[in-house]
């Protein structure tokens, strides 16, 4: 399970975008900047399949879930906890019924489900980020004021200090602005989060360059697979000593999705 982003990754989820993820009538419905191209995608997210692979990472690869091309994005449908997976509730309308689908998916793998976020609550994923004894939510266009109390009531049960931050846009979820990169160390993006926010951190501060320009996945204490368009933010984190894996992700960009946003964490240590 999960208590904190920055410990080695030892297993996750991914959903390979075989058929759905260029199958879109309505961009805007799905909020994808362009229609994908499917061999693209295809390639690029068995790239990084591969990439965590060879770093003896399990890799539990579902099938999409069908009419749903956002369902590659398995970060944004729960959030594993020390004690098992908070199923979401999501923002995006065309994205409501994917709860169904990972909560199948999670208990035919012996994943407890521990809680659910409920309506008029809404929450996903991407704006939860776990960090030892402090839980970092986003009240973002996508997670409401309902929904951080909802995450926060959950994860207070477990022993956590919430920590809650608006999140403007560009920025879809907290995880665009933010990353664990290491137990007690974070990288953020420049101007987001109030003063104190990051208290009792090391921080690594970026520009804001992109919607995604605080987002990796950490694979093991400083050390991070980046999208490779994320110049400025690899630059800055290779001068901090982190390393940076920089791969093409640019079809899942176009899905506003980040690197981040194609990998749910099932277990850390």
């Amino acid at each position: 399970m999960i208590r904190n982003e920055g410990d080695t990754l030892q297993r996750v989820i991914l959903a390979a975008p075989l058929t759905e993820y260029a199958k879109i009538n309505d961009l805007a419905a799905h909020n994808f900047t362009t229609l994908p191209d499917k061999e693209r995608a295809i390639n690029q997210h068995a790239y990084l399949r591969d990439l965590l692979t060879s770093f003896d990472v399990e890799v539990i690869t579902l099938n999409e879930f069908e009419g749903h091309p956002n369902s590659v994005f398995v970060r944004d449908v729960a959030v594993i906890t020390p004690d098992g997976a908070l199923i979401m509730n999501m923002g995006l309308a065309t994205r409501r019924s994917e709860v169904t689908w990972i909560e199948y998916e999670l208990t035919n793998r012996h994943i407890p489900i521990i809680d659910r976020i409920t309506d008029p609550a809404t929450a996903e994923g991407g704006d939860v980020i776990l960090a030892g004894d402090i839980a970092f939510i986003g009240h973002s266009s996508r997670t409401n004021d309902i929904g951080t109390d909802q995450v926060a009531r959950v994860l207070l049960r477990m022993g956590y200090r919430v920590r809650i931050a608006q999140i403007p846009a560009p920025y879809l979820h907290i995880g665009g602005a933010m990353s664990v990169i290491a137990p007690g160390r974070v990288v953020c993006t420049e101007g987001v989060f109030p003063n104190k926010y990051f208290e009792g951190f090391e921080t690594i501060t970026v520009p804001q360059s992109d919607f995604i320009s605080g987002n990796v996945i950490t694979i093991r204490p400083n050390e991070v697979i980046a999208d490779s368009t994320n110049k400025e933010t690899i630059d800055v984190l290779r001068k901090n000593n982190v390393i940076v894996y920089d791969i093409d992700l640019s079809e899942f960009v176009a899905g506003t999705g980040g690197p981040s946003c194609l990998v749910l964490p099932v277990l850390r240590n």
